[in-house]
């Protein structure tokens, strides 16, 4: 009952934001209204979100595009400003709609006009279109507290009014009144939205036809009865009123969770969905959500979702089960299963079901031989087995690479590393895994590689503190995916190769790391990295009171298992194409 009510509040909610009969959600943003939260992508591969900037006193955003020469005076303006101030004072963002601009067209630009402030590229212009950028250096001035908009227009008037929410009277050193100056009339640098013209159209956005197709492929494989998402798309009446909310999750980047550079690498597990159809998705909302004609296909849809997403395993495994109290931290528990199949198998698919999606935060599975004695006792000796996957969030089954699998000896001993955190109620996990076999032994065996650095320490208060890990291979090896780890101050992450011939390759970019979202990156083509490449993995870090996330801002942070400690983790799975030994040791690896 608590939750039939709690859906109908936010049904009701929604249903007023998305407006009576359709009436749009947005309008024309206007001074004193509130500016919607955002994520963008900038020109370098960062990304930025607007709310994050909650404890400054202004938030100066200029439109840009790299054909209108007033934006660099309008920039040089902003960062004279921004420079003059205390460090909490101002954040400039800079936002491209242009849709005829290209990222190397931003890094031309940027560098020909000595522009330092990274270029947010609003690639759908939604961004834009809400915020009316439609003419290239104007400003607009936003009070974080509150996120009001309070002013909009030329440079100079943009200065006077950031200085007065600084609560300065000048701040400009010598030589900015001289910009300011040169930077004052209007701008002709306009920026086309071809969507605007076509408002009208939005409305019919087809429900039917278009938004719950692409709903049901994207997005219902969660959000269904039973799935990790926290509410079901049953039908339209749901997705109406939760409609804001998609608008919010979309625009913040939170949803679809994949968070992979777009520019670097091609993946075949991408979630994300393309720039024509968040275009699609929120000009529906921003409609009103219509319904219009035609058959619901979420409210038809009466497909049979398997307790084996992959089908009946040929060896199912109970883990042991924990009970995991109601608070506090549990420390990692190590569940130790012996093998119960007679013989050697090859492994080529592994599937979790946990026990309660909760507390079970992960599992790590290995095996290999028991340790009898010293303070490993009752582990795995290191080095005598390997790896069968995991668990992680949004997880549905892991299927070896095509031609490959994990050799299982009969005798091994099978370690489920599992990490639960508290859901404010006690409760016990009894998870199950699904080991699917080859018949015959496979073309290739396939092998992680692993890139770890336990020296790390990340200064209290530092907001984009970075370190790394790396490996040079001596032996030609195939790469199959990767996978980057973190903790709560996680922040960005990367893996480059850099070739015996002096190249680099950039093969993966996560620049907003969640640690929600432990995913692992499938290439969609094979990577093949010669002998002597060399492998770096970084990770960066926020470790400020700005990252909600962090467990405590004023503590350095270790390496440690525990998720208010730090790791930096990552795990390559590759094969060998010769029979030798292909891993050269790890930095900061004992």
């Amino acid at each position: 009952m608590v939750y039939k009510k709690i859906v109908l509040f936010i049904l009701l909610q929604g249903a007023l934001l998305v407006g009576v009969l359709g009436a749009p959600v947005v309008a024309a943003l206007e001074l004193g209204d509130r500016v919607d939260n955002f994520r963008l992508m900038d020109h370098i591969g960062g990304s930025s979100e607007l709310h994050y900037y909650a404890d400054v006193k202004a938030v100066a955003i200029m439109a840009h595009t790299s054909r209108c020469e007033q934006v660099a005076r309008n920039a040089q303006v902003l960062q004279a400003l921004q420079t003059g101030l205390a460090d909490n004072d101002l954040h400039v963002m800079a936002i491209n709609s242009d849709l005829l601009d290209r990222r190397d067209d931003i890094l031309t630009a940027n560098a020909a006009s000595a522009l330092q402030t990274p270029i947010l590229m609003d690639t759908t212009q939604i961004v834009g279109e809400s915020l009316g950028l439609t003419k290239a250096a104007e400003v607009l001035v936003i009070d974080p507290d509150g996120w009001r908009l309070v002013y909009r227009g030329e440079m100079i008037g943009a200065q006077k009014v950031i200085e007065k929410l600084a609560g300065v009277e000048t701040s400009n050193p010598a030589g900015a009144q001289r910009l300011a100056a040169s930077s004052s009339g209007a701008s002709n640098c306009t920026i086309d939205y071809p969507e605007l013209a076509d408002r009208s159209k939005h409305a019919n956005i087809s429900y039917a036809e278009t938004i719950a197709p692409m709903l049901a492929e994207n997005c219902v494989s969660c959000h269904r009865e039973g799935g990790i998402g926290p509410w079901a798309m049953s039908d339209y009446n749901m997705v109406r009123g939760f409609a804001p909310m998609i608008r919010e999750v979309v625009r913040t980047q939170r949803m679809p969770p994949w968070h992979a550079d777009p520019h670097v690498g091609r993946f075949s597990n991408n979630r994300s969905l393309s720039d024509e159809e968040i275009r699609t998705l929120v000009h529906w909302i921003e409609a009103g959500a219509p319904r219009g004609d035609g058959t619901d296909l979420l409210a038809a849809m009466k497909r049979y979702w398997p307790q084996w997403v992959m089908g009946e395993p040929d060896v199912i495994i109970d883990i042991p089960p924990e009970q995991v109290p109601a608070t506090g931290v549990v420390d990692y528990k190590y569940k130790m299963v012996q093998n119960p199949m007679s013989e050697d198998a090859w492994v080529k698919a592994v599937e979790i079901i946990p026990g309660d999606r909760a507390v079970l935060h992960h599992v790590i599975t290995t095996f290999g031989e028991l340790e009898t004695e010293g303070r490993r006792a009752g582990r795995l000796k290191r080095g005598t087995g390997g790896g069968l996957g995991g668990y992680v969030p949004g997880d549905e089954g892991d299927l070896f690479p095509a031609k490959t699998g994990v050799l299982l000896p009969a005798n091994a001993t099978i370690e489920f590393q599992m990490h639960y955190t508290t859901a404010g109620r006690a409760t016990t996990d009894a998870s199950q895994i699904g080991l699917y076999l080859h018949k015959d032994k496979p073309e290739h065996e396939l092998k992680s590689l692993i890139l770890l650095n336990p020296r790390i320490n990340i200064p209290a208060g530092a907001d984009n503190h970075s370190d790394m890990a790396q490996r040079v291979i001596d032996r030609d090896i195939m790469v199959y995916s990767l996978l980057p780890h973190a903790h709560y101050r996680g922040k960005a992450s990367e893996f480059v190769a850099h070739y015996p011939d002096g190249r680099e390759e950039k093969l993966l970019s996560v620049p907003r790391y969640d640690f929600n979202w432990q995913t692992t990156y499938t290439l969609e083509q094979p990577k093949r990295l010669p002998a002597g490449t060399r492998i770096v993995h970084r990770t960066w870090w926020d470790n400020s009171v700005r990252n909600p996330a962090n467990p405590d801002a004023s503590r350095s942070v270790p390496w440690g298992e525990q998720s208010f400690d730090e790791m930096l983790f990552g795990a390559i799975r590759y094969r060998e194409l010769d029979t030798v030994a292909a891993i050269g040791p790890t930095v900061g690896e004992d």
